[in-house]
């Protein structure tokens, strides 16, 4: 299974999915985080990081972890 990433800079949202698009409900589960979840199964398919730039300003450009409020499993 892949991670998609896609970020969009006029919106400063970052997308990421597990696996190709799915149709999901949106949880929001902290300021801004947003879970995507099958409808069917449960499953977390994806997350959103709503004013993503805003929130890793503070770091410099370079790789960093960053905890994120969201806990997710994915199946392989």
């Amino acid at each position: 299974m892949n991670l998609d990433i896609h970020y969009d800079p006029a919106a400063d949202v970052l997308y990421c999915s597990f696996g190709p698009p799915q149709e999901a409900i949106g949880e929001e589960v902290g300021d801004g985080i947003v879970v995507r979840r099958n409808p069917t199964t449960n499953a977390t398919v994806g997350f959103t990081v709503v004013d993503f730039s805003k929130r890793f300003a503070a770091y410099p450009a370079r790789t960093v972890s960053i905890p994120l409020p969201l806990a997710a499993e994915a199946a392989t």
